[in-house]
């Protein structure tokens, strides 16, 4: 079993169906955690869902039903929004789980053992939409002079008797964390929290009186918890706590709590405070993702562009959606998607590019060879380029994935896709087979060799599409990580099995523009 490696996504409110957003995250935590079971980690990815607190709440009362059933109802979304989207998730959180509401209540206990809850009566403005307290400094003026949260949401002002927590104990240690290393990620979040803290904290109201559907406060029944204290402590429910063996003793902290930019501060800021209170490791790193935007424009209902992730997902096709996405955006930073951007480089690159290649080198091999593989051909300096190619590319992919720098990785992927097929072009093998046959199985043999690399590097992004490929190229189901691209026997070990190449079926077809896509 290889070392440990714990990732997270944010939990999704589920107050509505899934947009563009929760996909993207979703496929990028999966992508990372294949990633890294393909590196030989022993990876936890957990997701879920937030269900309690005054929004799910208000929601439920204007659709006239139990915030449970509204709870039950919409989380089953998510779920298949996960399935539909080939996200491999290990756990799926509800908090809304009798054990999630034990943890909690023992993560409060913790924190109030140690000295830092303390009942007062709360003043202040609070974004229900956001569930989130904010200072009158931090607020914005509306149209009409209307006070909104940084984030363009309505706020009103809050009176009621509140647990506190002491969170202006921990600026320094805060800061301690964000100077020791790459606790926050990108570099702008971080600035941007670092300033927030430096700024001063002032201790956090961490309990409502207002309405009963969350977690209830240990000892003060009519208070339920602050919905951030509920949503950030499914992180730890998912490995057992308050159980400290088992899956807890192995994978916490989280190695990564993959998030959007806007609930940095809850993560960064609240979370290790409350960790470090309770006497537990605060996560290695939290990375905050940009936005998805559709045709330049955050997605909304007022707008009504909002977009059904797995109505794209069958007008594309899933693994079409998941290259883009990483492939299009720079991670960390806001990026832009349209139909017309989707087709466009699912095209040139899966289907002209890598699909293509995989697809002739196949097809010539099962002509002209009789789909029969041969070992001791001769080499010559243009195949050992090729292969140094090839290799560059997925050793560029592999370091830049481990730095979450997806679209960089996929343009070295790409670069080893090109070099191929300029291969190609350069070898003729179709001339070849007239003129020098011998030379033909060498040059295809080759390119089998550099599909099957390559194949097996992209296969955390597109991994349906590449196992399709991998069955027609008779690679095991078992030896399809990163280990594989280093075994030296596989190609002899392929022969002695009797394979043949049969008539290969193209696993990346081109894509039409549709002419409508359902938002």
């Amino acid at each position: 079993m290889g070392e440990p490696y714990y990732i997270t996504t944010a939990i999704s409110y589920p107050n509505g169906k899934p947009h563009i957003g929760h996909a993207y995250e979703a496929i990028a935590a999966d992508v990372i955690a294949r990633h890294r079971k393909a590196e030989g980690f022993d990876v936890r990815f957990q997701t879920g869902t937030d269900e309690h607190g005054l929004k799910m709440a208000q929601k439920a009362r204007d659709m006239g039903v139990t915030p449970a059933a509204l709870a039950a109802e919409m989380s089953q979304h998510f779920i298949d929004m996960c399935d539909g989207l080939d996200v491999n998730y290990d756990v799926f959180m509800r908090t809304t789980e009798p054990r999630h509401h034990a943890a909690t209540q023992e993560l409060w206990r913790r924190m109030e053992a140690n000295g830092d809850l303390y009942l007062d009566r709360y003043e202040g403005w609070y974004s229900v939409r956001d569930e989130a307290y904010y200072d009158e400094t931090e607020l914005v003026e509306g149209e009409g002079g209307v006070k909104l949260s940084p984030q363009g949401t309505p706020v009103e002002w809050t009176v009621e008797e509140s647990w506190f927590f002491r969170l202006s104990r921990y600026q320094d240690k805060l800061l301690e964390l964000y100077a020791a290393g790459e606790f926050i990620r990108p570099e702008s979040r971080r600035n941007e929290i670092q300033r927030f803290v430096e700024g001063g904290l002032r201790d956090l109201s961490v309990s409502r009186t207002s309405f009963d559907w969350g977690v209830k406060v240990p000892g003060s029944e009519n208070h339920v918890m602050y919905v951030w204290v509920d949503a950030l402590t499914n992180y730890l429910t998912g490995l057992g706590f308050p159980d400290g063996t088992g899956d807890y003793a192995r994978y916490w902290p989280a190695d990564l709590h993959l998030i959007g930019k806007d609930i940095v501060r809850f993560h960064t800021v609240y979370w290790p405070a409350f960790l470090m209170s309770a006497g537990l490791p605060v996560p290695r790193q939290v990375f905050g993702h940009g936005f998805l935007l559709n045709r330049g424009q955050k997605e909304s209902k007022s707008v009504g562009n909002v977009t059904d992730p797995i109505a794209l997902a069958e007008t594309f096709g899933v693994d079409t959606v998941r290259y883009f996405f990483l492939r299009e955006v720079a991670f960390g930073q806001d990026g832009s998607w349209s139909p017309e951007a989707i087709v466009t480089r699912a095209n040139a690159e899966l289907a002209n590019s890598f699909g293509n290649l995989a697809q002739r080198t196949l097809s010539m091999i099962f002509k002209n060879m009789g789909g029969e593989l041969k070992s001791g051909l001769e080499e010559t300096t243009a195949d050992a380029l090729l292969a140094g190619a090839v290799a560059e590319g997925i050793a560029g992919l592999r370091a830049a994935f481990t730095d979450l720098d997806f679209s960089n990785g996929l343009e070295s992927w790409m670069k080893a896709v090109f070099a191929c097929n300029q291969y190609v072009d350069e070898q003729a093998p179709w001339t070849l087979r007239k003129t020098d046959p011998a030379r033909m199985e060498a040059v295809l043999t080759v390119l089998f060799r550099s599909v099957r690399q390559l194949a097996l590097a992209v296969r955390p992004v597109v991994p349906t599409a590449i196992d399709k490929l991998l069955d027609q190229m008779g690679q095991p189901a078992a030896a399809r990580d990163y280990a594989a691209l280093e075994t030296a026997s596989w190609f002899d070990d392929l022969i002695t099995s009797g394979f043949r190449v049969a008539q290969p079926v193209g696993v990346f077809p081109r894509l039409e523009l549709p002419e409508a896509v359902d938002g």
